[in-house]
């Protein structure tokens, strides 16, 4: 089977195949590596990948694009399904013979709705989708593929027995080949990364139990099942000969530091590739782990801070502390290493006076750059059932997490704290945060010293403030 893989317009700079905690349109242009398809589409051979937001291609170039192809795999989620399922009923309208499938945390939550909303599509994955895809492709018939729902004849609706997490990780090619084959590491921007950028996985799964995070409470799974140093190291030592242009790697794991020893080893084996990289990370690492990752190449950490409320990271299961992350900000300052803080405005306990007490801790641990967002209480998570549960969601807001252009709503609301000032909040954080010397100062700087800096961070300037002033429309 000829297969096209799909990342597929939706929202203007909307990202929806991102791996990341929650999918929607960013304060300025940003987009991550669609790396869960890219890893299903390196063990099809001869298969297709396009990811069309950052390419900037619209549903007629990617209905042009599928002709001649026998099967399309397409990345979906909450936020972006609407355009998802309209895309598939102009595909099938356009190649009566394709067979469509939905992947992701989405159609793992809800396999039979999805199929039910979406008629023109034939197939959802109830899984890790690598193997189901792989089997497809090589023509085994549906009711033989693990992991799968799919529409039969007369319109009846089968599942098959699901997909085993995928133990053996090392088993997969390497995915930045099908990066260096299919897409262009140029468009690929976020604002605290050095561009051009690459980011990937070097294992799945979280040991963290944060009721509001998607992945591991839907395909990933809450153990850290990892491939061997040697496999990651080989990757890398390929991913420098593919992209000599590459000015940074970034692992986007979960929490890449789960494994602290695994993490040094594979450290000290960037050191002497000589590479540049960033990971996503806890606040709780030790002094003397973050002085080998610094000392092997590591440039920045993107941490989830969250709050500065002890009691909503009690509430989230965090399982984190305001004061270790206090000394951690403080060891990743002496030490020379970035800090990325991610904020949320609105976990469950906030009130008015937690939303204050977090603005100063960000202002206090004072990180490289911060993004600050709103809880995405998405399908499968612990947070969504409390939402249910205790009447916190606003009704008229809950269809997919993101307003009519992409994006986030305050979906949420409490007593005492209502959904509009979580969203007012945000923007206020933001303007508190940054507008500051030495935020400012830290900007101005590293314009001064590189003119591509420079260019890019005027750009991104005038997004930012377009962005904040369309969300306040949208409000």
């Amino acid at each position: 089977m000829k297969t096209l893989f799909l990342n597929p317009p939706s929202y203007g700079g909307f990202d929806g195949g991102a791996g990341s905690l929650y999918q929607a349109r960013r304060e300025i242009r940003s987009f991550w590596y669609p790396t869960w398809l890219a890893q299903a589409a390196a063990l099809v051979p001869g298969s297709r990948l396009i990811d069309a937001p950052p390419e900037g291609l619209t549903v007629d170039d990617v209905v042009r694009a599928a002709a001649g192809y026998d099967r399309l795999v397409d990345h979906t989620s909450t936020p972006s399904f609407r355009h998802d399922a309209k895309t598939a009923a102009r595909l099938r309208e356009a190649h009566p013979g394709l067979v469509i499938g939905f992947v992701g945390a989405h159609t793992l939550v809800q396999p039979e709705e999805t199929l039910a909303r979406a008629p023109a599509v034939d197939f959802v994955t109830t899984g890790e989708f690598d193997y189901a895809v792989r089997d497809l492709a090589a023509g085994h018939p549906l009711e033989a593929v693990k992991g799968l729902c799919w529409r039969a004849r007369g319109g009846s609706l089968l599942r098959t027995r699901p997909q085993a997490p995928i133990q053996d990780l090392d088993s997969f090619p390497f995915v930045t080949e099908v990066y260096a084959a299919h897409l262009a590491v140029e468009n690929y921007y976020i604002g605290y990364l050095q561009h051009p950028y690459v980011s990937l996985y070097t294992g799945r799964g979280c040991r963290s139990r944060c009721t509001f995070c998607l992945w591991p409470q839907t395909i990933a799974g809450h153990v850290y099942r990892t491939r061997s140093v040697e496999h990651v190291l080989a990757e890398m030592t390929r991913a420098k000969a593919l992209f000599p242009r590459v000015k940074e790697f970034f692992f986007d794991d979960d929490t890449f530091t789960d494994d602290r020893p695994r993490a040094e080893a594979i450290a000290r084996g960037l050191g002497k590739i000589g590479l540049v990289w960033s990971c996503n990370a806890k606040p709780n690492v030790p002094r003397e782990s973050l002085r080998v990752m610094r000392e092997n190449g590591l440039r920045l950490l993107l941490v989830g801070f969250e709050t500065g409320n002890q009691d909503i990271l009690n509430n989230i299961r965090k399982g984190t502390r305001i004061d270790r992350a206090r000394a951690f900000a403080r060891d990743c300052r002496d030490l020379g290493i970035l800090l990325h803080g991610t904020f949320i405005v609105g976990l469950p306990g906030e009130t008015r006076a937690t939303i204050e007490k977090t603005i100063a801790f960000a202002k206090e641990i004072d990180p490289y750059s911060l993004q600050v967002s709103l809880p995405a209480p998405y399908p499968g998570t612990e947070l969504y059932r409390q939402a249910i549960d205790r009447g916190w969601l606003v009704p008229e807001r809950t269809a997919g997490l993101v307003e009519e252009h992409g994006i986030q709503e305050s979906v949420l609301s409490y007593e005492g704290l209502s959904s509009e000032e979580m969203h007012a909040a945000v923007e206020r954080f933001y303007r508190a945060y940054f507008l500051r010397p030495r935020p400012i100062l830290r900007i101005v700087r590293d314009m001064l010293r590189d003119r591509d800096v420079m260019r890019r961070r005027l750009r991104e300037g005038r997004e930012f403030f377009s962005f904040m002033a369309q969300r306040r429309h949208a409000s």
